[in-house]
């Protein structure tokens, strides 16, 4: 069955990041309207007429409410929102975690979550339905030593979308977070030059259950936490 997301609305974050740039091209192709959020992106991206460049970043609880009430102007309503935004930090134990990697790692895998979800979930509440999608990190589950900051932000971010999920769970809003192990992205090959990608999950690969997770056909899917680790399990 082809999955289709004709006449839908999405607001994908970090939309022309590594992974960004597969989940917005998948959707696209899906028929969805798609407002691209990230700091530095331009219509020339995707070239595509239902692609709606949206340069901003979330730091703050006005920033996204701007984000949001700017996606929703110019798309109409808002459908699906792909969380994507997030970052990583490591290599030092508890005791040796500065404050700034610790706030870091929270605002970019927490808070920006929250801060857009809060500003997102009205709207959908009011048009009685949406799809919430966020992508964590297996470190939430399976936390490695050294990467306390990474792994405590990815962790909360799973309770938040589960949470979210509970909270909605009558209104016809879904929300899941998807925990890829690592993948195969420009920035990753850069950092381990000298790993073996092909145990690495591919961009794709995520991006197609996204595409899944936001069509009609998983509207009895939610508050799940779904792993994708790769080959390298």
């Amino acid at each position: 069955m082809e999955l289709t997301l004709n006449d839908k609305t999405a607001l994908v974050t970090g939309a022309n990041g590594g992974l960004g740039t597969h989940v917005t091209r998948a959707l696209l192709q899906a028929g969805a309207t798609v407002a691209g959020l990230a700091p530095q992106i331009r219509q020339s991206d995707f070239d595509h007429p239902s692609f709606i460049p949206l340069p901003a970043q979330i730091s703050n609880a006005e920033s996204a409410r701007k984000a949001v009430d700017g996606a929703i102007a110019r798309m109409g309503r808002l459908d699906i929102v792909a969380h994507l935004v997030g970052g990583f930090a490591g290599g030092k134990r508890v005791d040796e975690t500065g404050e700034a990697t610790w706030q870091s790692m929270f605002d970019l895998n927490l808070n920006s979550a929250f801060q857009l979800l809060r500003a997102a979930i009205p709207y959908m509440r009011r048009a009685s339905g949406g799809r919430v999608i966020a992508i964590g990190s297996r470190a939430a589950v399976d936390p490695g030593p050294g990467l306390a900051a990474y792994n405590a932000s990815k962790a909360a971010l799973v309770s938040l979308i589960r949470t979210i999920a509970l909270e909605n769970k009558e209104t016809g809003i879904t929300a899941n977070v998807i925990l890829p192990g690592t993948m195969d992205t420009p920035g990753n090959r850069a950092s381990d030059p000298k790993a073996d990608v092909s145990q690495w999950v591919q961009p794709a690969t995520v991006a197609s259950l996204i595409v899944w997770l936001a069509g009609d056909q998983a509207k009895d899917v939610t508050g799940a936490v779904i792993p994708v680790y790769g080959a390298g399990l």
